[in-house]
């Protein structure tokens, strides 16, 4: 069931979505060489629990840790261990924070030390690819919108579109309805209302769209062992567009 959230309930995912975006700020500053995810885990755990919030997929369906780190051609569900990021990674970083019962979701790619050019390539269209689904963001539009705009720049692109993971909504649940694929059709889909609240995060691969589940039954990879990124922010739709809910507030005031 799709629900649309009251101004209250805004409010708090504005303030948990904020705590991630304040997390993953303070995270880049440790992305170098010779850090370990599980160090990096430990370091997001406890500055969300600093904030007065709970780490979302700490426990989530048995999932162990606070983030998902996921190197090079892991696509999602990385589990962070005592692996070493080595200089010409890419890491997407997935983050979630319960406050007060309401959730904040958000991933994104950071390089480690010097890239090459195919990863600096992939990074910035696949974040290109997030700001085009979310440009579709507004009331009378649909679900089908969203996904069909990030399709069209990947395919422009030359990058592999994963199908078989969607973005979602958010709320008291850091998965609700509706499913949001980063393919589609136009004006198809769920109608956007004001008051939703979704996370749209395209995952793109400079190969194969093609995965394949490790033996942890969480780490999901790219097939051809082609590189991924994973960008991804919670937005609410409001009466003219959308609202980005995990990302910096401009007024300064909270």
């Amino acid at each position: 069931m799709i629900t649309i959230k009251s101004e209250r309930e805004i409010e708090l995912l504005r303030i948990a979505g904020n705590i991630v975006y304040q997390t993953h700020q303070y995270l880049k500053g440790f992305l170098k060489e010779g850090i370990t995810t599980k160090q990096l885990d430990k370091l997001a755990e406890d500055f969300i629990r600093s904030k007065g919030a709970t780490p979302s997929f700490k426990g989530y369906e048995g999932f162990p840790a606070a983030l998902c780190t996921s190197i090079n051609q892991e696509v999602v569900h990385g589990i962070p261990d005592d692996r070493k990021l080595k200089n010409g990674d890419i890491i997407s970083i997935d983050i979630g924070a319960c406050y007060k019962g309401y959730h904040g979701d958000s991933a994104w790619t950071y390089k480690v030390g010097s890239i090459d050019e195919r990863k600096e390539y992939l990074m910035y269209h696949t974040e290109k690819s997030l700001y085009e689904g979310l440009r579709q963001v507004r009331p009378g539009n649909r679900i089908g919108d969203i996904g069909y705009a990030i399709e069209q720049y990947a395919k422009k692109h030359h990058l592999g579109v994963v199908k078989e993971l969607v973005g979602h909504g958010v709320g008291t649940s850091v998965h609700e309805d509706p499913e949001v694929p980063n393919y589609g059709h136009p004006h198809t889909g769920p109608l956007l209302r004001e008051g939703m609240v979704l996370a749209v995060e395209p995952m793109l691969t400079l190969g194969s769209p093609e995965i394949c589940i490790l033996d942890n039954d969480w780490t999901i990879e790219t097939y051809d062992n082609s590189p991924s990124a994973h960008f991804e922010h919670t937005i609410v739709v409001t009466k003219d567009g959308y609202e980005i809910l995990t990302g910096e507030w401009k007024d300064g005031k909270k």
